[in-house]
């Protein structure tokens, strides 16, 4: 039996129909798009922009302070603030101590606070934190300023929010007390969405 063109397209239509509908329906679940937290970029919080061109996770090798190799790509699974910062600069030792409370607060299996240093040497940064007693925040080093390169990071500093996936979620340029109200709630959205 051979079948018209009119007959297969009728019998094709709730096929696609469905498919379609489910395709939108999966979109709209998925709550992971550039800009979801832009409603949230005010007080503390108002120079965090979410980038539609933002550059992908850097693959860039950085250090612990026990000298082992990292890249982003080791925090995975969970929310991490990555805060490219140094010792030589005013604004980024001004915001540490908040954000040593940000991790002691939201710190955990969701989220992680990753400090990278770019000093000259890991022990000038790790004496850093120890005098403040900034007990909460891990240290990462990177001296060859590779990682805020390859981040598209144009000072210091520079604090990128990434998704689970590694995906950039938004940044925030400068100095920021990621102790605020307008910060935790930030990141709650982020843990809650991404």
């Amino acid at each position: 039996m051979k079948l018209s063109p009119l007959k297969i397209a009728l019998t094709a239509m709730p096929i696609i129909a469905a498919a379609a509908f489910l395709y939108v329906i999966f979109s709209a679940l998925d709550r992971s798009t550039p800009g979801d937290l832009d409603s949230f970029a005010t007080g503390e919080m108002r120079s965090f922009v979410s980038l539609d061109d933002a550059p992908p996770q850097p693959r860039t090798v950085f250090r612990n302070v026990e000298g082992e190799e990292l890249t982003l790509a080791d925090f995975r699974g969970r929310i991490i603030l990555v805060n490219l910062w140094a010792t030589w600069c005013p604004p980024c030792v001004v915001e540490m101590p908040s954000l040593n409370t940000l991790q002691a607060e939201l710190g955990g299996e969701d989220f992680q606070v990753v400090t990278i240093s770019f000093d000259r040497t890991a022990q000038a940064a790790q004496a850093f934190l120890e005098e403040h007693e900034l007990t909460n925040l891990p240290l990462y080093h990177d001296n060859t300023f590779a990682l805020a390169t390859a981040a598209g990071a144009r000072g210091l500093p520079m604090s990128i929010l990434y998704d689970r996936n590694g995906r950039e979620i938004g940044r925030l340029p400068g100095e920021a007390h990621w102790d605020s109200p307008e910060a935790m709630a930030l990141i709650r959205a982020a843990i809650a969405r991404y």
